[in-house]
């Protein structure tokens, strides 16, 4: 899979073919087809445990803050640490995996939904707290951010990777979050 994910982020998905990925992993074109279906399963695989460790690695890092705003801005500044940390995944996970006709049409697309939920609950909770207004909707902050945060990734990663997403991620953490927050 770690050869799937090179050869998708050189060579994009459509035009890599399963013969390179075997190359890449020092295996006979067959041995492929021994555990994926074909190249779309094996994308869909590399996306499903891919997204298994972001999902775990994203509510640890959220549960160590004690603030709902603090939650909001530590998940924003890991995604965009994720992306920057490995910019091949990131280029399957952003890029890559849009071009794939499998998962457009899948309706279980479990993973990305929890994901993105993450956003949602951590709002909810805020509400709950008292830390951040109530007026707003969940279900649309979640798409918002994540909308900001997915297209900001893609744009940093088709720019050629010329800045760092360190300081964009502060930037944007910090007045994502600033507008959710009650007024005086």
């Amino acid at each position: 899979m770690d050869a799937a994910v090179k050869v998708f982020a050189d060579r994009g998905f459509h035009s890599a073919t399963v013969a390179e990925i075997a190359r890449a992993a020092g295996v006979a074109d067959g041995t492929i087809y021994l555990y994926f279906k074909s190249k779309d399963d094996l994308l869909l695989r590399v996306f499903d445990e891919e997204m298994t460790g972001l999902l775990a690695q994203a509510r640890a890092a959220i549960a160590e803050e004690p603030t709902a705003a603090l939650r909001l801005k530590r998940f924003i500044t890991l995604h965009f640490s994720l992306v920057e940390k490995n910019p091949d995944l990131a280029s399957v996970l952003i890029v890559e995996l849009r071009q794939s006709a499998q998962f457009l049409k899948a309706a279980d697309r479990v993973k990305l939904a929890a994901y993105v939920d993450l956003i949602a609950e951590m709002v909810r909770a805020g509400q709950e707290s008292g830390e951040l207004l109530q007026s707003i909707s969940p279900a649309t902050v979640k798409r918002a951010i994540f909308g900001a945060l997915d297209e900001l990734a893609l744009g940093w990663l088709l720019s050629g990777r010329r800045t760092s997403l360190k300081k964009t991620s502060a930037e944007v953490a910090e007045w994502l979050v600033r507008g959710l927050l009650p007024r005086p």
